[in-house]
């Protein structure tokens, strides 16, 4: 086994630079959702290409995509050893509403333990952590496995052009395993490696009857209201215990094991943690499973967004000729995002009242990816994240959506485990975002472990 020593030795000298690496990146706003920050997208995945340089890593390309660039390079420094492909994004979420963040999101901000900025846990922290922990292997120690890099810019918009990108590139990025760092464990003192992610299925569903708002004191009872049709439908999406009705919806749907229910029942969120997290005055869900079940495990229907008609302040006595919501669906092995598309123009059909004319449009769509629990990756995983904890890590699914999981599964026929240190209360996504830097050293060290430690 290598010695190890001289590598964590090197991480805990150099943790201020470390942090300093992150400060420099949570300075470039490369947010991938807005035009106008599509140079600073850029400016991200060129800092993230002249950092791999300084590491030693070879054939380092920014790639095109019909989005983003994507970041690529190859280390080959452990010979035969297997090769792991390191997957990251450079982009980040917008920062509204501004006015609630505390200080600026790309000032990075040290207040106590916790640096804040946007992105500093979604996911450039996690990244740096990786980066430093490859560095430190590097000048003491060697690493036991090879490494590719697909660091991408658009997974802040559920990554668009990575499918098309990677089938094109597949030969490039052939691996033996993939290790997404795109990950987060339940507390400071409670790990967890993620084996399993949801799938999404995102939809507009478009309602209309006049062709332009009417008065609806002229109109009202002549011309249907499409903002009452669409609520109408979409009320009947879900039964009252939470149960999707759309028809079809659960045919595909993998029945969760003895095993794995047993595993989700160690994780220590209970009703009251769920609860505290939301404000909500009572949690709500799908009745014969737990809380994280539902929540990690089993599919959701949900509407993200209304529009229709007058939404100003005082009144106006509208009838709108339209109505929009936003519908997404979490999904879980084996369902596929067509045919829970086709499950919602099935029902909508039978709904939808003559009075009206209505289409959905899918925005975005993601398969669920669940890895192989006994795969030597997640060993080598929960081994290096025991080794710096002194506990086993929880093995666990996450009920969001990381489209690269099932990419790499269809298209590289490669597992994937996903390891990062981000904490529930980091704010992702939202005002003030931050990392705890006790965590983000910790997270070094432990990628140190697994770096040098995996034998495949």
């Amino acid at each position: 086994m290598p010695k190890i020593e001289p590598a964590l030795a090197y991480a805990r000298k150099n943790r201020e630079q470390a942090v300093e690496d992150l400060r420099q990146l949570i300075r470039i706003p490369s947010i991938s959702m807005t035009p106008e920050n599509q140079p600073d997208v850029l400016r991200g995945a060129e800092w993230v290409a002249q950092r791999l340089r300084t590491l030693g890593v070879e054939d380092i390309q920014i790639m095109p995509t019909a989005g983003h660039p994507v970041v690529y390079g190859h280390w080959r420094g452990a010979g035969q050893a297997p090769t792991i492909l390191v997957y990251g994004h450079y982009d980040v979420q917008p920062v509204d509403p501004l006015d609630l963040w505390k200080s600026d999101p790309f000032e990075a901000e040290q207040r106590g333990e916790n640096l804040y900025g946007r992105g500093a846990s979604d996911m450039k922290g996690q990244l740096i952590a990786l980066l430093q922990a490859f560095e430190a292997v590097g000048k003491a120690g060697k690493a036991a496995v090879n490494l590719k890099f697909l660091i991408e810019g658009e997974e802040e918009t559920g990554s668009p052009s990575l499918e098309a990108f990677l089938k094109a590139n597949a030969a490039l990025f052939a691996c033996d395993a993939c290790l997404n760092i795109d990950g987060s464990i339940l507390a400071p003192d409670e790990p967890m490696i993620v084996y399993g992610v949801r799938g999404l299925a995102y939809f507009e569903v478009h309602v209309q009857a006049a062709d332009h708002d009417l008065h609806s004191g002229m109109f009202g009872g002549a011309v249907d209201n499409p903002a009452i049709v669409l609520s109408r439908a979409i009320a009947g999406m879900r039964d009252p215990n939470g149960h999707v009705s759309l028809p079809g919806f659960y045919d595909d749907v993998q029945t969760l094991s003895a095993e794995e229910r047993q595993e989700l029942s160690r994780l220590p969120q209970g009703d009251d943690w769920w609860l505290g997290q939301t404000g909500a005055p009572s949690l709500f869900g799908e009745q014969g499973f737990s809380v994280n079940e539902r929540v990690l495990a089993r599919p959701t229907l949900d509407v993200n967004g209304f529009l229709s008609g007058f939404t100003g302040v005082g009144s106006k006595t509208v009838l709108p000729a339209r109505a929009m919501a936003k519908i997404s669906m979490r999904l879980v092995p084996d369902q596929v995002p067509s045919k829970v598309h086709q499950s919602l123009q099935t029902y909508l059909k039978k709904v939808m009242p003559p009075s009206v004319t209505w289409e959905v449009k899918q925005l975005a769509h993601s398969l669920p990816g669940v890895a192989a629990r006994d795969s030597a990756v997640i060993h080598a995983a929960s081994d290096a994240l025991e080794a710096v904890w002194g506990k086993r890590p929880i093995l666990g699914r996450t009920g969001g959506t990381i489209p690269i999981v099932a990419m790499i599964q269809d298209v590289l026929h490669s597992d994937s485990v996903l390891v990062g240190f981000g904490l529930p209360d980091d704010n992702l996504h939202s005002p003030n975002e931050k990392i705890h830097l006790p965590t983000f050293h910790r997270g070094v060290e432990a990628f140190i472990h697994f770096l040098s430690e995996y034998r495949g």
